[in-house]
């Protein structure tokens, strides 16, 4: 068995922002939940959700917030979320107001859990010859997605995802070799990334980006100084917006505004 052949979508992936005007077919889209509600969890808690997203202004205020107008075309537009609020109520509902259920533990369970049911409804997306974008740019201004989505406390959003018929090729994205980034029993640093990832960076540099006018990128190593030069300042406060949703990842401590009263 050719395993390149069986695993193709997967080792072939690149990212899809333009899809064609028509809608996905509804009997793929229950599949799709399928997979998405099988896929594993942390201590099987489930501590997240997706709201697919159909209202167009909806869509065009998510993708203003992305800065990213193709969002506001995508056929499908699903928001994975940290969803710690449903096992809160639950709890509750019996009487009980833990405190665990707000530590980062189960934050970062709910993360988890979300993207992983991300990347696993991309692997069927793509197996059934449709195309998809992550969209991390929520997270540009995560208390404006919170409003929009109006997410409650204990909930926090992860990733977008909108996929659909592709109306583009792209050409296969290089990826950095993988004695780079896999390793055997130990974490391996190298003296100079700059020496070793020199071929890399040539590579890279035959990549031509379709966002911006068929331009050739930067060498990888270029693309790490930019990236890291461009710090959002609303992406520097997620912490503090995870802590506004009532979640303890700053100060450690109870926060009780506005929370729930337990039974």
């Amino acid at each position: 068995m050719r395993y390149e052949e069986l695993l193709r979508e997967q080792l072939e992936h690149r990212t899809i922002r333009e899809f064609k005007d028509e809608p996905v077919d509804p009997a793929l889209l229950e599949v799709l939940k399928d997979i998405m509600n099988r896929t594993a969890t942390a201590t099987g808690m489930q501590a997240y959700s997706v709201i697919r997203i159909t209202d167009e202004k909806t869509k065009e205020a998510i993708a203003e917030v992305g800065a990213q107008e193709y969002i506001a075309r995508a056929p499908e537009l699903w928001i994975f979320v940290v969803d710690v609020y449903r096992n809160s109520r639950i709890a509750r509902e019996q009487g009980y107001e833990l405190e665990a259920e707000a530590d980062a533990d189960r934050f970062f369970q709910g993360f988890t859990d979300a993207a992983l049911a991300a990347q696993n409804v991309t692997n069927a997306v793509e197996r059934a010859g449709l195309g998809a974008v992550f969209l991390g740019s929520i997270l540009n201004d995560a208390r404006k997605i919170i409003e929009i989505l109006d997410l409650p406390r204990l909930t926090f959003p992860v990733v977008g995802l909108g996929f659909g018929v592709p109306n583009q090729e792209p050409q296969l994205k290089p990826r950095m070799p993988l004695e780079f980034k896999f390793f055997t029993d130990r974490y391996r640093e190298y003296d100079n990334y700059m020496d070793v990832l020199a071929d890399y960076d040539e590579e890279m540099k035959t990549y031509y980006d379709l966002r911006d006018a068929n331009r050739r990128v930067d060498s990888f190593t270029d693309q790490v100084v930019t990236r890291l030069e461009k710090a959002t300042r609303k992406r520097a406060e997620l912490a503090v917006i995870a802590e506004e949703q009532g979640f303890h990842l700053v100060t450690g401590e109870r926060d009780d505004a506005g929370s729930e009263t337990g039974k």
